[in-house]
């Protein structure tokens, strides 16, 4: 048996599910938790959260990648951070033999998603003015001072095959394309004309897992990206490509507007070519798609820090695209 028993808070999403099948995959022993995962549980409840989490003994890793959504960036941190504490403070007294939390955090730390900033971004930059629910749940495990380490993982924009999810831009080009070439149209960029010529980079789940479980013999907060840069200029066309689809010049719109009334034609798809997700799986990240396509600056960090200190796996983030568009045809998802 196993001598590491994971417990992975957000295990439905695009980067705990990935995360699961690879602690699963190396040996790991692992409880799912989410809403609808191996044990459901409501976070934001104190009380549930304890009766849920009392039984589990044996926890050695807490990997926290749960998220609550909310209208704006202020009334984002209290159910965020109210999350993470509550199940901590269940978490800790059910398993004496915890050793290391790793926190999810992302470039919103350095203030990515406010408008241009420092580039490279690098752990030791300054802090931005609040509110910013990822700085308080470091600052959470800061003070907490329990007898486990912590990590906090930062990655760019995040590359995987979950459905449903509201932060998934694989699978916003995958159905964008899908749809354009269904109504005979090229595959125009529909960001803002900025963000065509933008530096940019990627994370994929996959190698995101993998640096996760690496990080837990660190201490500190790290970076993750694939390793290198792309432009949409250069890499829209091979995208299209790939879909057998013609380039038109780049015209901004709103993808959460006009798709807003696809879900018949998605449907007619559906029977016609026999697929397996219904509109509302793959039209969750419309939104995430326009927020994206809007980065009219430069978007990338620095990754040296885990690379001195021992992470080296690199990912082709073209070829990354190929890889999610071809599991997304397999499973049926686009056509």
């Amino acid at each position: 048996m196993s001598t590491n028993k994971a417990l992975v808070a957000g295990a439905n999403g695009i980067i705990g599910r990935t995360l699961v099948e690879h602690l699963r995959t190396t040996g790991w022993d692992v409880v799912g938790l989410s809403r609808r995962g191996d044990l459901a549980v409501d976070l934001l409840d104190p009380a549930d959260t304890r009766a849920k989490i009392g039984g589990l003994t044996g926890v050695t890793h807490l990997f926290y990648a749960a998220y609550q959504d909310r209208p704006t960036w202020a009334e984002l941190v209290a159910p965020n951070v109210a999350m993470l504490t509550n199940l901590v403070e269940a978490l800790e007294p059910a398993a004496p033999e915890l050793r290391h939390i790793s926190l999810m955090q992302g470039y919103k730390v350095y203030g990515a998603h406010l408008g241009p900033f420092k580039t490279p971004a690098r752990e030791t930059d300054a802090g931005h003015m609040p509110p910013e629910f990822n700085v308080d749940q470091q600052r959470f495990l800061e003070q907490r001072r329990g007898s486990w380490t912590w990590s906090a993982i930062r990655p760019s924009v995040v590359g995987g095959t979950a459905l449903g999810n509201p932060m998934n831009l694989a699978l916003v080009i995958a159905v964008y394309a899908s749809i354009s070439k269904e109504l005979g149209l090229p595959l125009r960029f529909p960001g803002k004309p900025g963000a065509y010529d933008s530096l940019l980079e990627m994370t994929d789940a996959s190698l995101l897992a993998e640096a996760t479980v690496w990080a837990t013999g660190q201490q500190g907060a790290f970076n993750i990206a694939n390793g290198d840069l792309f432009r949409w200029r250069e890499l829209w066309p091979k995208l299209a490509a790939y879909f057998d689809l013609d380039v038109a010049p780049p015209l901004r719109m709103s993808l959460a507007d006009v798709m807003a009334d696809k879900g018949p034609l998605w449907t007619s798809m559906v029977d016609r070519y026999g697929l397996s997700a219904s509109y509302e799986e793959v039209s969750s990240s419309w939104a995430f798609g326009d927020f994206v396509f809007g980065w009219d600056y430069d978007m990338f960090a620095d990754t040296s820090k885990s690379r001195r200190a021992g992470f080296h796996t690199y990912v082709e983030t073209e070829q990354m695209f190929y890889r999610l568009f071809d599991e997304f045809r397999k499973a049926r998802v686009i056509p």
